[in-house]
C-alpha cells in the first residue's frame, strides 16, 4: 500500500508540475480519530481533497457521486452538494461555500477540505506536528438549508447594490462590492443592517445607486449568489471599506484619505 501511494504520489506531482502548479504535499485525514484513504493534497496553505472519495467518507458511505471532472454531484440521504473545477465555491441545500478555487488534478476534481467540511457541519483541525488534518463530523448532519438560513431582505438588498454597482465586473468583484457592506454592517462607523448601509446619507450619499435609482434593478444570478456567498461568511477582504470607479468617479475623497487595497476589474478598493 505505501509503495502505491508513493508512486500515485510522484504521478500526482509531475502532474502539477506540468500544469504549471506549484508541488504538493500528501495529507492524512483522519475522521472522528479514524485514518481514512481519502488522499488529501495541501497546495500552497490549502488542504484539498478528492470530490469523490471525500463525499463518500463524510456521509459515512452513503454518497452517490456523479459528473465529470469540471462539474460534480454529490446526492446524500441529507444533503446534496455540488462542486464546478475553477470555481470558488460549492453549492451545498442551497447555501454558498466560498473557499479557494476547486482544481483538476490527474483528472480527478479536488475542492477544498474547510468548504466541503462546512456543507457536512463538520469540524476541521489542522495539526501542523504531523501535518495531518483531523475531521470530526456526525453522521447526518448537514448545514442548514438556504431557505432557513438567508435573510430574504439582506439577499434583496445586499443583491441589489451588488448588482447596482458591479454589473459586468468578474464574480470577485461583485464579491469585493457585498464584502464592503459587509464590513461597514461590522464597523462601529456606520450603520448595523445592510439596508441601514445600503441607504446611510450622515455624511451624503455613499452609494450612488441609491440616488438615481439602479438601486432597485433586478439581480441577475451572479449578483445574488455573490450575496449570499457574502452573508455565508466568504471575504476576499475583511478590511475593505470604500471603492470607486477611477473612470467614472466625480470625487476623489477615498484615495486621498483612506490606503489603497486592491484593484478588481473597473473598481478600486480602499480600506
Amino acid at each position: 500500500m505505501k509503495k502505491l501511494k508513493i508512486i500515485f504520489a510522484s504521478l500526482l506531482t509531475l502532474s502539477l508540475l506540468a500544469s504549471g502548479m506549484s508541488a504538493h504535499e500528501s495529507v492524512d485525514i483522519r475522521i472522528n480519530g479514524a485514518d481514512t484513504e481519502i488522499g488529501a493534497l495541501l497546495i500552497g496553505t490549502t488542504t484539498y481533497v478528492p470530490f469523490d472519495t471525500a463525499n463518500d467518507a463524510l456521509s459515512f458511505g452513503t454518497a452517490q457521486v456523479s459528473g465529470t471532472t469540471e462539474e460534480m454531484h454529490a446526492v446524500t440521504p441529507f444533503a446534496s452538494i455540488t462542486a464546478r473545477a475553477d470555481g470558488c465555491y460549492l453549492e451545498a441545500e442551497g447555501r454558498y461555500i466560498g473557499g479557494s478555487k476547486s482544481i483538476v488534478v490527474s483528472g480527478m476534481l479536488y475542492v477544498p477540505i474547510r468548504s466541503l467540511a462546512k456543507a457536512y457541519n463538520a469540524d476541521v483541525e489542522w495539526q501542523d506536528s504531523t501535518r495531518s488534518v483531523d475531521l470530526y463530523a456526525r453522521e447526518g448532519d448537514s448545514i442548514i438549508n438556504g431557505d432557513e438560513y438567508y435573510s430574504s431582505d439582506e439577499v434583496y438588498w445586499l443583491s441589489r447594490i451588488i448588482n447596482a454597482e458591479a454589473l459586468g465586473e468578474p464574480l470577485e468583484g461583485k464579491i469585493m462590492v457585498g464584502n464592503v457592506i459587509m464590513n461597514r454592517v461590522r464597523s462601529n462607523e456606520f450603520p448595523s443592517t445592510i439596508y441601514g448601509v445600503i441607504f446611510d446619507r450622515e455624511h451624503g450619499v455613499q452609494f450612488t445607486p441609491t440616488a438615481n435609482g439602479t438601486i432597485y434593478n433586478t439581480p441577475t444570478e451572479e449578483s445574488i449568489i455573490a450575496a449570499k456567498l457574502c452573508l455565508d461568511s466568504y471575504y476576499l477582504s475583511r478590511s475593505a471599506m470604500y471603492f470607486l470607479n477611477p473612470a467614472l468617479a466625480t470625487s476623489f475623497w477615498i484615495p486621498a484619505n483612506r490606503p489603497y487595497l486592491t484593484t478588481i476589474g473597473s473598481h478600486d478598493f480602499y480600506s
